[in-house]
C-alpha cells in the first residue's frame, strides 16, 4: 500500500514539475515580450568575451536578484573588459574605482565641499553613485575604506554628514581581489563576504580564445562598438519579474537541508546565504523562461552563491559546495 501511494505521489509531483514548466512558457509567449532578452546579450558579448559566457550567464543572474559580484582573480586576465561588456551591453552608466591603501571613505561615497558663490556646503557625490561600479582591486584598501561599502551595498543608499542619499534603482558593485598572497592586500572580513551575492573565477582564456586575443584588435575597441540591448528601467522591470518566480516549498526545504549540512561540517553559513540561493535561483529559472524554480536552478546557482562563504576561495569553496550539493537528496 505504502509504495502504490509513494508511486501516486511521485507521479503527482512529476506531473506539478511538467505542468508548471509548460504553463510558464505558455504565459511568456502569450505576453509576447520580456523586459530583454540575455540570450541575446549573451550572442552579443560572444565575440568580445570569447569563451566567458558562463561566467556572464553568472553575472547577469546576480543582477537579476539584485545582488552583487566578487571576481576573485590574478590582475590581467579582463576583469576589467568583462564589467565594461556588461555595463555597455544593459546600457547602464558604468565608473571604475581603483583601490589603494590610502584612500579614504569620502573618495568612494561623497563628501560636503565647500562652495563659495553660494557660501554653503554642497555635498559633491562620489563614485558610488552610478549603476555598474567596478571597484579594482578591493582588498588593496584599508578595511575603514572596506567598510564604507556596507551601507551602499546592503541598503542602496549612503549616509553621508547625517543625511541618507538614496542610489539608483539599478545599483551592481562588480569588486575584483588579488590572491591574499599578493604584496599589499588585506583580507575581506566574513561580513562584508556575506554581502556579496555570488563570487566568480574568469581564470585564463582558453588555447583558441588567447591566440584571438594576440591576432586580433584591441577589445576595448569592440566594447566601444557595442550597441545597448536594454536600459535601467527594462532591468528594474526584469529584476521585479524575477522575484515574482515561484519556490516551492518541497525546494526551500531542501535549500534548508543544504545549509544544514554545511553548518555540520563546520561552514557556519547565514540565513542571508540561503536567501541569495533562492534569489539567484529564481534569476536562472526567469533566464531560461520559466516561471517557477526547478532544481537544477539551486544546482547551477549554488556554488557560485555560496563558494566565496566558506573562506575557501572562490574555486576550492565552489567544490565543497558541490560536495554537499552531491550528497543532500532533493525532497519530493
Amino acid at each position: 500500500m505504502n509504495g502504490v501511494n509513494t508511486g501516486r505521489r511521485e507521479g503527482q509531483i512529476k506531473r506539478t514539475w511538467r505542468t508548471g514548466l509548460a504553463w510558464g512558457r505558455g504565459l511568456l509567449q502569450t505576453r509576447g515580450m520580456r523586459a530583454f532578452s540575455t540570450t541575446d546579450v549573451l550572442t552579443q558579448a560572444r565575440p568580445v568575451l570569447f569563451d566567458r559566457e558562463k561566467s556572464l550567464e553568472t553575472a547577469l543572474a546576480g543582477l537579476l536578484a539584485r545582488g552583487h559580484l566578487l571576481i576573485e582573480d590574478l590582475p590581467g586576465v579582463g576583469k576589467t573588459s568583462f564589467a565594461l561588456v556588461l555595463a555597455k551591453l544593459l546600457g547602464l552608466h558604468f565608473r571604475r574605482l581603483q583601490m589603494t591603501n590610502d584612500l579614504l571613505p569620502a573618495d568612494v561615497l561623497g563628501s560636503m565641499v565647500f562652495s563659495s558663490p553660494q557660501g554653503v556646503f554642497e555635498f559633491r557625490p562620489g563614485p558610488v553613485f552610478t549603476e555598474v561600479l567596478l571597484v579594482d582591486e578591493l582588498n588593496r584598501a584599508s578595511p575603514r575604506t572596506q567598510s564604507a561599502f556596507l551601507e551602499a551595498m546592503e541598503e542602496r543608499a549612503v549616509s553621508v554628514d547625517g543625511v541618507t542619499r538614496s542610489l539608483p534603482a539599478v545599483f551592481f558593485v562588480l569588486a575584483t581581489q588579488n590572491p591574499e598572497d599578493q604584496v599589499g592586500t588585506s583580507a575581506l572580513p566574513e561580513g562584508q563576504l556575506d554581502r556579496f551575492m555570488m563570487s566568480l573565477q574568469l581564470g585564463f582564456p582558453s588555447r583558441d580564445a588567447e591566440m584571438r586575443l594576440l591576432q586580433e584588435e584591441d577589445p576595448r575597441e569592440k566594447i566601444t562598438a557595442l550597441a545597448p540591448l536594454a536600459n535601467a528601467q527594462s532591468l528594474r522591470q526584469a529584476q521585479e519579474e524575477v522575484a515574482k518566480v515561484s519556490l516551492s516549498p518541497h525546494l526551500a526545504h531542501y535549500v534548508r537541508e543544504l545549509l544544514e549540512g554545511a553548518r555540520r561540517d563546520g561552514f557556519l553559513l547565514s540565513p542571508r546565504a540561503g536567501q541569495h540561493l533562492a534569489r539567484v535561483a529564481r534569476a536562472f529559472a526567469w533566464m531560461a523562461e520559466r516561471d517557477r524554480v526547478l532544481p537544477e536552478d539551486v544546482k547551477r546557482a549554488a556554488p557560485a552563491v555560496w563558494g566565496h562563504r566558506t573562506g575557501l576561495g572562490a574555486r576550492q569553496g565552489a567544490e565543497k559546495v558541490a560536495e554537499w550539493l552531491q550528497r543532500t537528496p532533493i525532497p519530493l
